[in-house]
């Protein structure tokens, strides 16, 4: 009896990704969400599954760049201690760093609070062909922002345009980005790495026990632990009203690093998949000086190391001369 052909790799990683997104089809409550799911796995089968998503995604990052039309724009979203860092540096292990990039956006300078809100996220954006990582966002000025007013006034906006109502217009201006990018070609990802306050009072004391962790420990850490209530409020906000079919989000399990790394990295890789990549076909013009240079190398290998190969050039058009 023939076994029967496994199905599509998309259908196979859509269990891990499909009940974890939002694009705003239906309502979200952020408390729906358990943060210590683990998708019926256990942690050998999600590392098996992990491993396979790093090899595909490696596959699928080098046809992304040669084809050169579509980029990948992946926001990474969450509380301290969420497992931000470790995430990106797991799913991402493998991939050619030439056509990948990392951009960890800390409390603004001086000279990016002189721009809007948006500038320097907009200027770290990917090109056709790359892959783009943001270690926090844009998000960040409707979350830590909202959460402490006083930075507000930090960013010199005009008093008058500091309304009630800024939230809701922050919302509709990155969702119109977002849109506008998207129809530009490139494709976005979102997660928000759900991570219980029991989980992160457990990494903080790892962090302090361990020496070689001291240096992730910050007291400012716990001091923001203290508006947690405040920041989820915030997450839902956020969430509820920028997902989009054209930017989902994906909110993320984390209490356990090893399910959000298999989540996330199946989302990622089922968003590629979709785009059919293919490698660019080579003109029939370039077939055929292949075939000429194939032919001549393969001779000189008869002849011996020391002969010089004899290309032939495609002679060049020039433009004709005005007169």
């Amino acid at each position: 009896m023939s076994k029967k052909p496994k199905p599509p790799l998309i259908e196979r990683l859509k269990p891990f990704v499909a009940p974890l997104r939002v694009d705003g089809s239906g309502e979200f409550h952020l408390r729906s969400y358990k943060t210590s799911e683990r998708g019926g796995l256990d942690k050998e089968q999600g590392e098996k599954i992990l491993d396979a998503n790093r090899k595909r995604l490696s596959d699928l990052q080098e046809r992304l760049y040669a084809q050169d039309r579509w980029s990948l724009l992946v926001i990474f979203q969450g509380m301290d201690a969420s497992g931000k860092d470790s995430a990106i540096k797991s799913i991402f292990d493998g991939v050619n760093p030439q056509g990948c990039e990392v951009t960890s956006f800390k409390q603004p300078t001086i000279h990016e609070l002189n721009h809007d809100f948006m500038w320097r996220s907009m200027i770290a954006l990917p090109a056709r062909g790359r892959i783009g990582i943001f270690n926090r966002s844009y998000y960040e000025e409707c979350l830590v922002t909202r959460v402490h007013h006083d930075l507000l006034d930090k960013e010199k906006i005009p008093r008058k345009l500091i309304t009630p109502g800024i939230w809701q217009e922050r919302f509709a201006d990155i969702s119109a980005i977002e849109n506008y990018l998207s129809r530009n070609g490139t494709v976005i990802l979102k997660f928000f790495l759900n991570v219980s306050k029991k989980e992160q009072r457990e990494r903080f004391l790892d962090r302090l026990e361990q020496p070689a962790k001291n240096w992730k420990f910050s007291m400012n850490d716990v001091i923001e632990r203290a508006f947690w209530p405040r920041y989820m409020a915030a997450y839902q906000d956020v969430i509820r009203h920028t997902s989009t079919p054209y930017a989902p989000w994906h909110v993320v399990p984390s209490d356990h690093k090893w399910f959000a790394r298999v989540a996330i990295g199946s989302a990622i890789v089922s968003a590629l998949e979709e785009l059919n990549l293919r490698f660019p076909r080579v003109d029939k013009a370039s077939q055929e000086e292949f075939a000429k240079v194939r032919k001549a190398l393969e001779s000189e290998g008869r002849s011996g190391a020391g002969g010089a190969t004899r290309v032939v050039k495609r002679p060049v058009k020039r433009p004709a001369k005005r007169g």
